[in-house]
């Protein structure tokens, strides 16, 4: 797809397109990147809030969660607003709500620093982690802008890049959270985080840019004059027009929501363990702060983030319905191994292992959503990723729950809940597999046989 920067006779004097499909991936990459870091908003300092609230495996399991809440279910509406107002306004007021979360956040722990926290504060910290998860909800925001700047036939590589490079962020913030917490302190380290939160929005507002079609609109143009000269520009992909209709859209067809339950597994379980590992270094196979961050980052959230650029390409060139058969085969394996696993080593590489296979499975699932639902994207990207990502607050709660009843062994006995997932998501991605597209004159299309 290609953009051009002036105006075209042949487009009847069009307005002229700003940016490109590289800086428009690029933007959306940039403000999930930054809006994403808050995943891992309460997963380093786990254990330190623990103590200075005295909180159950449940209470500790919601409150890393958090951020989750807000930045999952709030995928769903924003993601269909692209289809009305493109990409830019959704991404500028989600990082804005994450910026007033953290701004709170910091603020509390200013005036009361980690000594002075009781149970009483648990609420407010609760509030502000979910405010915070604002950003974590530009995942279907960005999803639909990169959908509707991509080529149909490398949707799955260039949602992979996205993805990808944009998921990096909670796995390089785990790294580094313990080591500012060290040099700054609890306060310090989160008022940083908040300086970088103020900084990447702003970066974003700068070089945002919508899809052609979408900025036509902006400029007046009527939706079918808009659609011919975008199609012109190389757009190929555009929004039904109405947000609500396009939920509607979505929800109406079967298999979005197989590729909701699918996400719910895939990248519901990435959120979960993202905030939950940390923890289970600490309880289980006693490693310090920084040693229990850098082994969740490198093993398991850097590496399920950045495979997935491979794994979109992988899904593009034998179908994304193999690749998540073989992909959720893998995280039933690991995820065994770690009921099991009491030692350092055999427990990392089960850990890699699984890093693996959630990676690949994200992108595999996430790569068949403009494929499935190509009418309406945006709409399908907020359910599936909204509801999807549901999971990273459901699945710790869960994982509480089993070191509630167990105690220390709980935190390994609970990984039966990512085996019961990918055991069920094996059925779900060979049932797409069994019923996949089948040719029409137009095309390749699901076939609903």
């Amino acid at each position: 797809m290609t953009a051009k920067s002036t105006s075209d006779p042949a487009s009847g004097g069009t307005p002229p397109i700003r940016g490109s499909p590289r800086r428009g991936v690029a933007s959306a990459t940039l403000g999930f990147f930054v809006g994403f870091a808050g995943v891992v908003l309460y997963g380093p300092v786990a254990t330190e809030l623990e103590g200075a609230m005295g909180l159950s495996g449940l209470a500790l399991g919601l409150l890393v969660a958090a951020p989750q809440l807000t930045g999952s279910l709030l995928r769903i509406p924003f993601g269909a607003w692209v289809e009305d107002v493109g990409a830019a306004k959704p991404f500028l007021v989600l990082l804005g709500g994450a910026v007033v979360g953290m701004a709170g956040l910091s603020t509390i722990l200013v005036t009361l620093g980690t000594d002075g926290l009781t149970m009483a504060h648990y609420p407010l910290v609760f509030l502000f982690g979910a405010l915070s998860g604002c950003g974590i909800a530009t995942f279907s925001v960005g999803a639909a802008q990169t959908s509707y700047w991509s080529p149909e036939d490398r949707q799955g590589t260039m949602l992979a890049v996205y993805a990808g490079l944009g998921n990096s962020s909670p796995g390089i913030f785990t790294l580094l959270v313990p080591v500012a917490l060290a040099v700054l302190g609890l306060t310090g380290a989160y008022l940083a985080w908040f300086g970088f939160l103020v900084c990447g929005t702003f970066v974003y507002g700068v070089i945002a840019v919508d899809p052609p079609f979408f900025q036509l609109r902006k400029r007046g143009l009527e939706a079918d004059a808009a659609k011919r000269a975008a199609e012109t520009g190389g757009q190929e992909l555009f929004p039904s027009g109405d947000a609500m209709a396009s939920i509607r859209e979505a929800a109406g067809i079967p298999r979005t929501w197989v590729l909701v339950a699918l996400f719910f597994a895939s990248f519901g379980g990435f959120l979960a363990l993202t905030t939950w590992f940390p923890s289970y270094w600490t309880a289980v196979h006693d490693l310090d702060l920084q040693a229990s961050g850098a082994l969740t980052a490198i093993a398991f959230t850097l590496l399920a983030a950045l495979i997935r650029v491979p794994g979109g390409v992988i899904s593009d060139r034998i179908g994304g319905e193999r690749t998540a058969i073989a992909s959720f085969a893998v995280v039933a394996v690991a995820a065994a191994v770690l009921m099991a696993a009491r030692t350092v080593p055999l427990a990392i590489g089960a850990t890699v292992l699984l890093g693996i296979g959630i990676g690949v499975a994200n992108a595999a699932v996430f790569g068949l959503v403009p494929k499935y639902v190509p009418e309406a994207v945006g709409g399908a990207s907020g359910l599936v990723g909204g509801l999807g990502a549901f999971g990273g607050f459901v699945i710790p709660p869960i994982l509480g729950l089993f070191v509630d009843l167990q105690g220390t062994a709980g935190y390994a006995n609970g990984f039966v809940v990512f085996l019961v997932l990918a055991i069920a998501s094996i059925g779900l991605s060979g049932g797409l597999y069994r019923a996949r597209v089948v040719p029409t004159p137009d095309g390749p299309v699901p076939s609903d046989d």
